[in-house]
């Protein structure tokens, strides 16, 4: 019986929270690999060199901005899908607000490891960029589940309520006034008895 009692218990959360972190996950997962990617090859000068977007810094901001558009589109169409909003440019700026937010703590880990710790080595930036990840992460779902794509939002309805609104457009009458559709069909029947 407790076992059942702690399925019970864990049902609800999981297909809560636990299941919007891990397709959350499983996005950001993604575009790691995209902000990595891109950082490392600008570090090393793959698209030239003696340039700012060589620099640390430089190169996190071009990867970072690369990746929050890849991870826009992630969690919109997937993670939070059901909760996406009719305001798609609003939702967009409130995303990238949050995201520059989790950008300025990953920058703050790798300032703070290339400018106090005087750690200045590819190894050691790298490190500091996956700390300053990991926290901005935190950060960034927090917000993104409860601000950006939060249920209490009044610029748009989850998918479902959408759905359900246009099958009540398309399938109930408006109360228009008019005279339904049966009355007018059974209108000949009522002629007919009542001139007999």
């Amino acid at each position: 019986m407790p076992v059942l009692s702690l399925l019970a218990l864990l049902t609800p959360l999981w297909q809560g929270l636990v299941t919007y972190a891990v397709k959350f996950g499983v996005v950001g997962l993604l575009g790691l690999g995209v902000d990595l990617g891109i950082f490392n090859l600008l570090r090393t000068g793959a698209f030239g060199g003696d340039h700012w977007a060589q620099t640390a810094l430089g190169a996190k901001v071009i990867s970072t901005s690369v990746a929050i558009i890849f991870n826009w589109v992630g969690n919109r169409y997937w993670t939070f899908r059901a909760h996406r909003r009719k305001n798609y440019l609003r939702e967009l700026v409130e995303y990238i607000v949050v995201s520059l937010g989790g950008m300025i703590i990953a920058l703050g880990c790798l300032w703070f490891s290339h400018h106090l710790l005087g750690l200045v080595n590819l190894a050691a930036d790298n490190i500091a960029n996956i700390i300053g990840l990991g926290l901005g992460t935190i950060f960034r779902f927090a917000l993104y589940r409860y601000w950006v794509y939060g249920h209490h939002r009044s610029d748009g309805l989850s998918a479902s309520a959408r759905v359900e609104e246009a099958q009540r457009s398309l399938f109930e009458e408006p109360n228009t006034g008019a005279i339904p559709v049966a009355e007018v069909a059974d209108a000949p029947e009522r002629a007919d008895s009542t001139s007999s």
